[in-house]
């Protein structure tokens, strides 16, 4: 199993930047595909980036492309989701997921295909 908790949400203007942090604990962080998604009050949980195993692969929903970028590092066993230019609709919880069936070039972009989740934390963006 793996414990997941995310971090660095927050308030921030209309194109500001935050960066959200995710740490992860029990095994070991390479074994899992990551990824973000975040739901808005109302709305269905949404994928936003994910990126694969071996880090070599990533894929982004079309709302965020070119604003954020996602990364992780092994050595801190942590997943990074850099926000820029944000806009009020990216106001949402954001959630880190995590993966450990599938090959390691292989990005996961459906929820229900995720093992384990954080708890989430909050992005507001004001406008």
């Amino acid at each position: 199993q793996v414990q997941l908790v995310e971090s660095g949400g927050g308030l921030v203007q209309a194109g500001g930047s935050l960066r959200l942090s995710c740490a992860a604990s029990g095994r070991t962080f390479s074994l899992y595909a990551m990824g973000w998604f975040r739901q808005a009050p109302g709305q269905e949980r949404e994928f936003v980036v994910g990126i694969s195993k071996s880090g070599g692969r990533t894929y982004y929903a079309d709302s965020v492309k070119g604003r954020f970028t996602i990364s992780r590092d092994s050595a801190k066993n942590t997943l990074y989701l850099q926000m820029n230019s944000l806009k009020p609709e990216d106001t949402a919880v954001y959630y880190c997921a995590a993966n450990s069936g599938v090959h390691s070039n292989v990005v996961v972009t459906l929820s229900r295909l995720y093992d384990y989740w954080g708890q989430g934390t909050q992005v507001t963006v004001s406008s």
